[in-house]
């Protein structure tokens, strides 16, 4: 077992290794991204050619159910798909605009969508089936009029998939070319104003080049699941979550902490039994920790605000839980439920980000804007207070505007 200190610098130490390594990928993305916005269209078809060995091709996308895939799985993308959206309605009901009135006026704000998004699909050896919904079903929900997806995969069931989730165009294009492409432009494609979906770490680093031109989601890093537990929990289903999200990724990591030395040595015998298993344990990414009480565990997990957190500890309250990306309450929630169909997003903060960031959620894709209608009594009290303002910071005009109001 290791200590609860031990594990948050590891996390950290890891944080800054990955930084150091990241200038020489920085470098060749930021060369590529500068390449593409001067040369545009043929930059592009040039890094797709030499990295992914195919010209960018636009295909147009069919009804989920002419795309040949076995009844089973096309249920299984409608029905997943159908609770997403379930759960972006959920939230999107939830955001209304308001305004409330006193003497100066009227005041308020409303949301309003981002037109353009693009919602990068990974490739690989297997279809990402769940991104394209995730992605694109709360673009839609949101109201944003243009969904670009864009993948190096044109696997039958990603194709369902974004078609299904209401993507409006589909572009066969990988890498960081293809965020250069949607941040910049491609072919009759306008620039997007947002760019989706997680990716390796070119695609990342050309998101997070581009950040100040487009809106991104969050910065993804290896998957992170936290586990709080007594010892009266399923050990099988525990350890089959933690291998679950320890294979996303070599890098990623499943804890679990609890207070029972019982449950923990428990478990390490069944990890250490299995040679899959024990292999996860022994390159750290299973890490078993021992709390001093349950007290131990809640600050542990609040430092550590992990992407994924499941509580499967009664006698821990959940508003005492303050930094996560998403929480899963009881043994019975799976993280991989979550993952692919239970409804809410698997998009999430990770490496810390979540105590001070949000997964991505059909608020994600509005804007939200203020709204000022001042009366004719307002005009003279706001004047009132804002020229003494304006003059203490020697902005001439911004005093005169407000003053020739005050009449």
């Amino acid at each position: 077992m290791q200590t609860s200190q031990s594990i948050i610098q590891n996390c950290k130490s890891w944080q800054r290794e990955t930084s150091n390594s990241q200038s020489n990928v920085t470098s060749t993305v930021s060369s590529l991204l500068n390449k593409i916005q001067h040369e545009g269209e043929a930059a592009v078809k040039e890094f797709s050619q030499r990295f992914d060995g195919f010209t960018p091709e636009w295909i147009e996308l069919k009804a989920p159910e002419d795309y040949g895939l076995e009844p089973e799985m096309l249920q299984a993308i409608k029905d997943a798909g159908s609770r997403i959206k379930a759960f972006a309605r959920f939230q999107k009901d939830k955001l209304t605009d308001s305004t409330y009135m006193d003497d100066c006026g009227e005041f308020g704000f409303r949301y309003k969508p981002i037109e353009r998004i693009g919602a990068y699909i990974p490739g690989g050896r297997f279809p990402l089936i769940s991104t394209a919904l995730m992605t694109l079903i709360p673009a839609k929900l949101a109201g944003c009029s243009e969904r670009i997806a864009c993948s190096p995969s044109a696997h039958p069931a990603i194709l369902a998939a974004a078609s299904f989730a209401g993507a409006t165009a589909f572009l066969k294009l990988g890498g960081a070319q293809a965020i250069g492409a949607l941040a910049y432009g491609y072919e009759s494609m306008e620039p997007v104003q947002m760019v989706v979906g997680p990716g390796n770490q070119y695609v990342n680093t050309a998101k997070q080049l581009l950040s100040q031109r487009i809106q991104i989601d969050v910065a993804a890093g290896p998957s992170e699941l936290l586990i709080l537990a007594d010892e009266f929990i399923n050990q099988e289903w525990i350890i089959a979550d933690m291998a679950a999200q320890a294979e996303h990724d070599p890098q990623a990591q499943s804890l679990l902490v609890s207070d029972s030395l019982e449950l923990l040595n428990s478990v390490k015998q069944s990890l250490e039994s299995a040679p899959e298993l024990n292999s996860l344990l022994e390159n750290q990414q299973i890490i078993l920790l021992k709390a001093d009480d349950i007290s131990d565990m809640v600050e542990f997990s609040n430092q550590y605000a992990p992407e994924h957190l499941l509580l499967a500890d009664e006698r821990i309250e959940q508003s005492l839980l303050n930094n996560f990306g998403s929480l899963f309450v009881g043994e019975n929630s799976a993280v991989a439920y979550g993952d692919y169909c239970s409804g809410p997003n698997h998009t999430l903060p990770t490496m810390g980000t979540a105590d001070r960031s949000s997964g991505l959620s059909v608020l994600s894709f509005l804007k939200v804007q203020s709204i000022q209608t001042v009366n004719d009594k307002g005009r003279q009290k706001l004047s009132a207070i804002g020229e003494k303002i304006a003059e203490a910071e020697q902005l001439v005009w911004h005093q005169r505007s407000m003053a020739v109001r005050s009449q």
